[in-house]
């Protein structure tokens, strides 16, 4: 079960992502997080580095969609201007938004990779849809609200568990 916790890939930023070698696996579409993983959790607004990378991926031919347990005003005050489609009260973990993703893009699970800052939202609700996974360090652990911030603790757990198994492979 600790397996399904577990990201194909950890890095400190969306930015230190491998788009090339995304392509080369076969890797279509991007299903992100918005909050601590696009910008931070009060964030409105993408910055101009953010809306570079966003470009690149675009000129690189990712489709990409956002999928966020956040409710409809914030993820569409922060989607629309950037033109890009969203998913807001997703309800991650949970396979019916990932699915929906999916279908929004017209890809199969191995075509996509979901890029998040939580192990269990974002990391366990697409490993059990058999997507690709990429964990992100948190922008910001500050202005997170009360049940990310009772995730974050148990993240913590199961962090320890998998350094115990030997299957944490970074040191964060």
């Amino acid at each position: 079960m600790l397996d399904k916790f577990l990201p194909r890939k950890r890095v400190d930023s969306i930015y230190d992502i491998d788009l090339d070698s995304l392509w080369k696996t076969g890797v279509r579409g991007i299903i992100t997080d918005l909050d601590n993983t696009l910008v931070g959790a009060k964030q409105r607004d993408a910055t101009p580095l953010l809306a570079d990378w966003l470009k690149q991926l675009k000129t690189k031919g990712f489709q990409v969609v956002i999928v966020s347990n956040n409710n409809r005003l914030r993820v569409s005050e922060f989607a629309n201007p950037i033109k890009l489609p969203y998913i807001a009260h997703a309800k991650k973990p949970l396979g019916k938004a990932f699915r929906k993703a999916l279908e929004l893009m017209k890809l199969a699970p191995q075509e996509a990779v979901v890029i998040g800052d939580q192990l269990l939202t974002d990391v366990f609700g697409a490993n059990r849809m058999g997507l690709n996974t990429v964990l992100v360090t948190p922008i910001s652990l500050k202005d997170e609200s009360v049940f990310t911030r009772f995730n974050r603790r148990i993240e913590r757990y199961i962090f320890s568990k998998l350094k115990k198994r030997g299957l944490l492979i970074w040191d964060k």
